[in-house]
């Protein structure tokens, strides 16, 4: 919000109210108002649903001191946004009412919960609706149709690509220049070395190494 210059003589004191819709839109409603406003008994949601009151905040902006400043302000949290703040709404589950009170934050998450919930459902519903669309005597019950066309059509609703787990046996060759201390050059272990101070990963993601084992090793004492 950008406020222009301007000079406040005086405070005026706000409140800001929120209230949850009752409707299945679970929408968040926030209004601000002057203290000596007087509210409606009842506020209703965009979808004509009736709101419940959750919290009244203080919602006061300081006097300023300073003539003809201008304030910037870009912050999305609300001026007096309190996670911690205890909320009590309406919840109806399986016929029965109950009132819970949860703190902001866990209401918050709650209602994230809801929206991703939400999402995959219609993501379902769509895959659902792909697949009877094709439960017909012209698509997968066509005798011409073949299976492996029905699962390629699966797969690709689905969003889904098969695999099989294998197991990959190999020999890698790898050269390591290395500084022996001269006290260590008589018993030095070239294999054992490598085992030790050797790791082996994978860029691929679908890849999982389990173990390697150096197999045998030489020195050229030249190098």
């Amino acid at each position: 919000m950008s406020v222009g210059s301007c000079i406040i003589l005086a405070m005026t004191k706000y409140s800001k109210y929120t209230w949850v819709c009752t409707g299945t839109c679970d929408a968040l409603i926030e209004y601000t108002f002057k203290d000596n406003y007087i509210l409606p008994n009842l506020i209703q949601c965009p979808c004509h649903s009736n709101c419940t009151l959750l919290s009244v905040e203080d919602a006061t902006i300081q006097p300023t001191t300073t003539e003809e400043e201008k304030m910037e302000t870009t912050s999305t949290v609300p001026y007096s946004y309190d996670a911690n703040t205890l909320v009590t709404y309406k919840e109806i589950n399986n016929g029965e009412v109950s009132y819970p009170t949860l703190k902001v934050n866990e209401l918050e998450i709650q209602l994230d919960s809801y929206r991703r919930l939400k999402e995959q459902l219609a993501i379902s519903n769509g895959q659902i609706s792909k697949i009877l669309d094709n439960l017909n005597a012209d698509c997968w019950y066509n005798p011409n149709y073949d299976k492996s066309e029905v699962l390629n059509d699966l797969c690709e609703i689905l969003g889904h690509e098969p695999k099989q787990s294998v197991r990959i046996t190999g020999t890698v060759t790898v050269e390591v220049d290395y500084e022996i201390p001269l006290e260590e050059v008589e018993d030095f272990d070239a294999r054992g070395f490598l085992q030790d101070n050797l790791t082996m990963d994978s860029w691929h993601g679908d890849v999982i190494i389990d173990s390697f084992d150096v197999c045998d090793a030489d020195v050229d004492w030249s190098a």
